[in-house]
């Protein structure tokens, strides 16, 4: 088991950010909203609700907690979605807790406490959306970031599912990760997406999806479920519409 790090906390213009000892950012929460998705990389994961209509996902896997971020946006506005989190250290459970507003766990939220790499090699359950955002306190995404993982990360998705993966596109690693990931699925291209690194939250944080099928979408239906979940959530995602529009070439 990996020694727990230190965690902290701390609040700039109404902005609470948690931090594992160090000064990057671990996850972040506005006060005055705390279901709504701060940091722009998060609110980028979302993207996999571009290419899938609802009820999906009905079951949600997330490797890492943070600062329930994730968590508690699919608890507000997807009532009919469960959620299973694997955290490993149980001090990041009680942080959230206490400083992030994570909903109590019930019939839709569960949390265990685990390594994430060793949890989804022993599983045997299905899940339609796999959300990995598993970083330590010096930002490395370690076994996390290996073709096995990959691959059993594959073997954990149901027919239409889609593994969602938060990246640092600018590290030397990161082409490496996208090759593993490819070839964990299939070896087809076009069963990955990969969005360039976003700006703002100081990090250089890249989302890439993969998926059991081609990750189509033409823009007109992406744009069209872009402005409903607007609606119905408060989520804006036009600007990444148009970002798997550039990475497309159309």
């Amino acid at each position: 088991m990996t020694r727990p790090h230190e965690l902290n906390t701390s609040e700039e213009a109404g902005v609470r950010f948690l931090h594992f000892g160090s000064e990057w950012v671990q996850g972040a929460m506005r006060i005055a909203r705390p279901y709504a998705l701060e940091l722009i990389y998060t609110r980028e994961m979302m993207a996999c609700l571009l290419f899938c209509e609802p009820p999906w996902p009905k079951r949600v896997l997330q490797i890492g907690l943070g600062a329930g971020s994730l968590t508690k946006f699919w608890w507000r506005h997807f009532p009919l979605t469960t959620q299973k989190i694997i955290e490993i250290n149980e001090s990041v459970i009680h942080m959230a807790n206490q400083a992030f507003k994570l909903p109590a766990q019930d019939g839709r939220i569960e949390i265990v406490i685990g390594d994430g790499v060793t949890w989804i090699k022993d599983a045997r359950e299905k899940f339609d959306c796999i959300m990995v955002d598993g970083y330590d306190e010096h930002a490395r995404f370690g076994a996390l970031g290996t073709e096995d993982f990959y691959i059993d990360c594959r073997e954990r998705l149901a027919r239409d599912g889609i593994l969602v993966l938060n990246l640092f596109g600018r590290s030397r690693g990161y082409q490496k990760q996208l090759d593993a990931l490819i070839s964990a699925f299939g070896g087809k291209p076009e069963r990955v997406l990969a969005l360039p690194p976003v700006e703002g939250d100081g990090g250089g944080n890249a989302i890439v999806l993969a998926a059991t099928r081609a990750l189509e979408g033409d823009s007109e239906a992406m744009r069209k479920a872009a402005a409903w979940l607007h609606t119905q959530t408060g989520l804006n995602l036009k600007a990444t519409v148009t970002r798997i529009e550039s990475v497309r070439g159309g």
